[in-house]
């Protein structure tokens, strides 16, 4: 656990201190996310930051939330508002005080433990990856509407991983049939090479790092990911639907 909270805690204080740099007015600029401006994005970052919190200190009790809401947008919706009548630097505050409990709670469980969450649970690891996916993903929402460019670090290894791990998932939400397993080959920054998958398979998508994740969260699409290249058609679905989130 020690190196997954300390890239998160890393990928958290990144964005943070980026948004230090962001002028007051421009905190109600929209965002690549349509609807939102920057306030709503870091509003909803902090109140998934108290969801989060809740599922490991209170066993989830708080996500029944989600039942009172025709939809999921309408229930994230609901999770920006309250931004929306403060200052940028107390939704800021907000953010890392919630985050900050989640780092603490995260920090005195193994990473094997089951944490509820909304749509399944998942073990403490892969609950603190996804975690910094969504920290990473936002940010990128925020970088994009600034006009600024997102330095990829050696963090997006764990959403690599994630984005990986997620494709069963993914595929059963597009309504695909994940029959064959998928090999993931991608370079990294630093001329890291990461690798997920089985070797036997017949179905591999090699590229950059930096756009397989892109592609995992759903801020990049296949055709505009140039450097990936899909092998097989389990591995060509793939690229259509990955989905590295709930």
């Amino acid at each position: 656990m020690r190196e997954i909270l300390s890239d998160l805690v890393a990928e958290q204080q990144s964005l943070d201190q980026f948004l230090q740099r962001v002028a007051i007015r421009d905190w109600d600029r929209p965002s690549s996310a349509a609807g939102w401006s920057i306030r709503d994005t870091v509003s909803h970052l902090a109140t998934f930051e108290e969801y989060a919190y809740n599922a490991l200190a209170e066993s989830g009790s708080r996500q029944s939330e989600a039942h009172a809401y025709p939809t999921d947008e309408a229930f994230t919706l609901a999770g920006v508002l309250p931004g929306r009548a403060m200052r940028a630097q107390d939704v800021i505050e907000w953010w890392r005080g919630a985050r900050a409990k989640v780092i603490e709670e995260l920090s005195r469980i193994a990473p094997t433990v089951r944490v509820p969450w909304f749509k399944a649970d998942m073990s403490a690891r892969t609950f603190a990856t996804a975690r910094l996916m969504e920290t990473w993903a936002h940010g990128l929402d925020v970088y994009t509407s600034l006009g600024e460019e997102c330095e990829d670090t050696v963090r997006l290894r764990h959403i690599a991983w994630l984005g990986w791990k997620s494709l069963p998932y993914a595929f059963e939400l597009a309504g695909e049939e994940y029959s064959k397993p998928v090999r993931i080959e991608v370079l990294g920054p630093q001329w890291s090479k990461w690798i997920f998958g089985p070797e036997d398979t017949d179905q591999v998508i090699k590229g950059q790092a930096g756009e397989w994740c892109r592609v995992a969260v759903q801020r990049m699409n296949a055709a505009q990911a140039g450097s990936l290249k899909a092998q097989g058609e389990i591995a060509e679905t793939a690229l259509r639907v990955a989905r590295a989130y709930m």
